[in-house]
């Protein structure tokens, strides 16, 4: 059973010339009735993650695309990291 809640914290993207990719969600954020996605690539040593927005096509089926809008991307930026610095203690531990 951890398996499959594993995998579905895992998502794999196709860029625009077919290279796939996994990553990691490593969160989920409702701002301004848009969702978005902060997703970290799994085969990545960096601590460098990605923030997509998650819009719906005219077949109902869930997209995530890249956030054009530079004050769009700002505003998301700085609520994912709100979010993040706000989970974790200066001691390392997990604020909760």
């Amino acid at each position: 059973m951890a398996e499959n809640m594993e995998k579905e914290n895992v998502f794999t993207l196709t860029d625009e010339e077919g290279n796939e990719s996994e990553f990691e969600l490593l969160g989920e954020l409702n701002l301004d009735d848009n969702t978005y996605l902060a997703l970290i690539p799994m085969e990545s040593e960096e601590d460098e993650y990605v923030i997509l927005k998650v819009e719906v096509d005219e077949n109902g089926d869930e997209l995530l695309v890249t956030i054009d809008d530079d004050d769009e991307f700002d505003r998301v930026a700085d609520a994912f990291e709100d979010t993040f610095m706000g989970e974790i203690d200066l001691d390392g531990e997990s604020a909760e």
